[in-house]
């Protein structure tokens, strides 16, 4: 495991710092797998779950934050409604770029919540450049529980300390990495988002959906829906489960993570 770094990375005609990790660097013949964490997330709160599955998987990781988590740069505008297509359509090209991962390699993805929708739409818009992707808690559709969850999340975030406590222990800038999410799916209008249009025909790779059947920011027909749009998909509900799989049963989503990579490289 390398030592986490950032990287200077040209973003919208401006100069950004993106915060990255490579793990197992020195595996150059095997596959790479990109972390893409949830809304709340950061590089640091994968915790040690990223260097566990490269290690199962025997496989080279790159984990990072995205422009506004972690000790990345900070954001600079409030997020449109269509933030999670343009990070795929723009940004994670370009972090890719600036991290020196070459455009004819194909990667690995792992996506968590946010970061799950992210990786089905850049497999959806780059799919020559993606061998097999997870999609755990994704979100395609806005729910009832999912707006409940953001309300409860924005209150405990104001009203107590604990969230935001734990948030600075892993963002440089803990408004920038709350609110730039929660205000973007609370904002009137959002309840509209969907992807599904943008996902329908576009995927090539085998896709594992992955959901905890007691998630409290989605239901199990998140990842139904990623069945029905693309037939290679399996489809995993992990009982007594939340929205944090890899924390929650790590040891699961390894095993059911470890199927699908030796599908991709057969």
């Amino acid at each position: 495991m390398s030592a986490p770094f950032l990287q200077p990375l040209q973003l919208q005609g401006e100069v950004q710092q993106i915060e990255a990790q490579w793990l197992r660097p020195e595996r150059l013949a095997r596959p790479l797998t990109v972390f893409l964490h949830e809304g709340l997330g950061s590089r640091s709160q994968w915790r040690d779950f990223p260097q566990q599955l490269c290690e199962a998987l025997d496989c080279r990781g790159l984990v990072y934050s995205r422009p506004g988590y972690g000790q990345s740069s900070p954001r600079y505008e409030p997020w449109p409604q269509d933030y999670l297509q343009r990070q795929a359509r723009e940004q994670l090209p370009a972090c890719l770029d600036a991290l020196g991962v070459p455009r004819d390699e194909r990667i690995f993805l792992f996506g968590h919540s946010d970061g799950a929708s992210l990786a089905l739409l850049f497999a959806a818009a780059y799919s020559e450049r993606v061998r097999g992707l997870v999609a755990m808690a994704p979100h395609l559709f806005v729910e009832p529980c999912t707006v409940e969850g953001l309300r409860q999340a924005r209150q405990a975030y104001e009203q107590g300390r604990s969230l935001r406590a734990a948030l600075a222990r892993h963002h440089a800038d803990t408004d920038s990495a709350f609110y730039g999410w929660n205000d973007a799916w609370l904002r009137p209008g959002f309840e509209s988002w969907n992807i599904e249009n943008e996902l329908r025909g576009r995927l090539a790779c085998p896709v594992l959906a992955l959901q905890g059947e007691d998630d409290e920011y989605g239901s199990l027909a998140q990842i139904e829906a990623i069945a029905r749009l693309h037939a290679d998909t399996v489809l995993c509900a992990l009982p007594a489960c939340g929205h944090a799989p890899q924390r929650e049963q790590p040891e699961a989503v390894i095993a059911h993570t470890q199927a699908l990579f030796q599908r991709c490289l057969a």
